[in-house]
């Protein structure tokens, strides 16, 4: 009973120290649901998000669990009510509320502006 219990504890640690950040699928950036992430090229200003106000509700953070840690290419930058979001070689990462399904790409093109992150 002990080694079980010792053993449950274990692996709840293990697990909560290896978050995973977004990965590459299929030659673009997505979240651990398999949903495309985007980049806005009006984020100018390192460790900063230029989506703010009306923006967030269209193209929402991809926002880190407060166990995530950066790690090569992914980073960390600081998002709204003390959260994080997810960067990608220091652009920020955002999803689009269009998108419904793992893969789609609705937003890629948005005003111009907006673009799947791609490695």
């Amino acid at each position: 009973m002990i080694k079980t219990l010792l053993c449950v504890v274990a692996c709840a640690v293990s697990t909560a120290s290896f978050a995973e950040p977004p990965k590459i699928a299929n030659g673009m950036v997505v979240d651990d649901e398999g949903m495309t992430l985007y980049t806005f090229d009006k984020d100018t200003t390192a460790g900063k998000s230029a989506c703010t106000g009306g923006c967030v509700a269209k193209w929402p953070a991809a926002l880190a669990d407060a166990y995530d840690k950066p790690s090569g290419q992914w980073g960390l930058i600081a998002a709204a009510d003390g959260k994080h979001q997810w960067t990608y070689e220091g652009h920020p990462l955002y999803r689009f509320a269009g998108d419904k399904m793992a893969g789609e790409k609705n937003g890629d093109g948005f005003a111009g502006v907006w673009h799947v992150a791609k490695p």
